[in-house]
Formats: C-alpha cells, structure tokens, sequence
C-alpha cells in the first residue's frame, strides 16, 4: 500500500495518515496481524516529523484499528478479536454520533432529509466500491483516476509493505 501525505491539504497529517490506514483496511489492502512501518520509518519516508507519525498510531490504537506491542510496533487489529467487544460497542455509539453531527450540519446548511439519505447512500456505495447502474443493481465502481492523488507540493510517499 503506497501511503501519501500533503503539506498543503487543509487535512492534518495525523489525519491524512490514519484515513489511508483504515481505507486500507475497508479495502483489504491491510489485513490482521500485519505490522505498520515504525514510527521513525513512516516518518522518515514521508519526510514529517515523527510526533505527527506517533499521533495518527495514537489515535488507531484508541479506535481500534489498530494494536500497540510495544518495541514490536504496530500491527492490524484483528476485528474477531474478543477483547475488542468493549472498544467496538463504543466506537459503534461514536460513528453514529458522528454521522447524527453531519445529519444536522447538512440540515443546518438547508438540505433536505432526503437528499442526505441519498448522499449517504452514495458515499456506502462509494465506501464499499459499489455504485448502482440504471437498473438498481449493484455493481463493481471503477478506480477514478488521480482523484486522491496529493498535490507535488509539500507531497510525501511511503510504502506499507505485506
């Protein structure tokens, strides 16, 4: 998985680094049990400093994406786990706080229910890379080209490697 960041986004990089880790996740391209560059790799290779690196861990590990083993690193969270019962039960009522936040803040800005029922549809498609053709059905989504490709300036890139 090539991980990207750009200093130029208006997106933190602690951010930026934690999204792509749990797309890689949704996407299978990270699987459990396998280890993340460590923090002095990841920051090195994206030429930010390691505190930034050590944050985006910091804020997986209490979602749960991800597991700390000290000098080990760290590595994929198994979501069969029986330990994670407790943190999943709380970042369920999290998310759905979250999603209830942009429910209102769509609604704030005059939209509709069911034009956010739609758009939330259309981003499960989108997360789950299936869109609906004219019929209904579901189908595969196609790869946009260059869309979430970062910007040169201010742009680093590290692979996480299987």
């Amino acid at each position: 998985m090539l991980m990207t960041v750009d200093a130029a986004a208006s997106e933190p990089l602690y951010l930026q680094i934690r999204n792509q880790v749990v797309a890689g996740i949704a996407t299978g391209e990270l699987e459990p049990g396998q280890s993340l560059p460590s923090v002095r790799t990841l920051a090195s290779d994206l030429g930010i400093n390691l505190h930034t690196v050590n944050k985006a861990y910091a804020v997986l590990r209490d979602e749960g994406y991800v597991r700390m083993r000290g000098r080990a690193g760290a590595v994929i969270a198994d979501p069969a786990a029986a330990d994670r019962a407790d943190a999943d039960e709380a970042a369920q009522v999290k998310m759905e706080d979250d999603l209830f936040k942009l429910a209102l803040a769509y609604r704030a800005r005059g939209g509709g229910r069911g034009q956010f029922l739609e758009a939330a549809a259309a981003q499960a498609a989108r997360a789950y890379g299936v869109m609906e053709d004219a019929a209904g059905a579901p189908r595969p989504e196609r790869s946009r080209k260059g869309a979430d490709a970062p910007s040169a300036s201010g742009a680093g890139k590290a692979v996480v490697s299987r």
